[in-house]
């Protein structure tokens, strides 16, 4: 029986997202194809396919894979920060630091697309969405409760706007080629703090 190398097929598969994600960003999903893929990945397709079912499934996988970065756990650690209102900025970095690559602003349009067809991929979109809006909302709330935020501010409804604020560095910068997130990235977290009414000197430490 064939052994497999754990690093090897995490390599080759990470090989096949970044071939994948310059494709899908440039060309878009539905013109983008899986021989085009084989070839940018330097693979067969049926070596291709031993990692990803289908090109919906790479698309899929291109969206929502964390390539080791803990997403998750770093969401769940800024949860129980001590101080919630400077973990909040840097929950606020964390969401738009994808963002900077500059494959990722046209990728989130094109998902947009495909997550109206695909409900699916609307759904496990959605899922990782959830997952931003409960750690946002948790630390709206501490930071209500720590006297940090307007005490008349709805945390979950606080959390939606401000993820629509991230987003909008995302549709800005695929819509837009002179829009650089990166350099807007101290204007958002004044837009953040501002609607907020947080103290100042406040979580200076998410970057504010």
């Amino acid at each position: 029986m064939r052994t497999v190398d754990p690093a090897k097929h995490r390599e080759r598969r990470r090989q096949i997202l970044g071939a994948a994600a310059r494709l899908f960003a440039e060309k878009g999903f539905e013109r983008t194809t899986t021989a085009e893929i084989c070839r940018a990945a330097g693979m067969s397709p049926g070596n291709l396919f031993h990692y990803f079912p289908s090109k919906r499934a790479i698309f899929a996988a291109v969206l929502t894979d964390d390539d080791g970065g803990d997403r998750s756990g770093r969401l769940a650690a800024a949860r129980t920060a001590a101080d919630p209102l400077a973990a909040l900025f840097d929950t606020v970095d964390l969401l738009a630091e994808a963002a900077l690559d500059p494959l990722s602003p046209p990728l989130v349009m094109e998902a947009m697309v495909m997550a109206y067809r695909d409900p699916e991929l609307a759904e496990s979109l959605g899922a990782d969405n959830d997952e931003e809006h409960a750690a946002l909302t948790d630390l709206l709330t501490r930071a209500v409760a720590a006297g940090q935020v307007d005490p008349g501010l709805d945390p979950r409804n606080t959390a939606t706007w401000i993820q629509t604020l991230i987003g909008a560095l995302y549709t800005s910068a695929a819509t837009d080629p002179a829009f650089v997130p990166a350099e807007q990235l101290p204007t958002l977290h004044l837009i953040v703090r501002r609607f907020l009414r947080a103290e100042a000197g406040a979580g200076t430490s998410g970057g504010g």
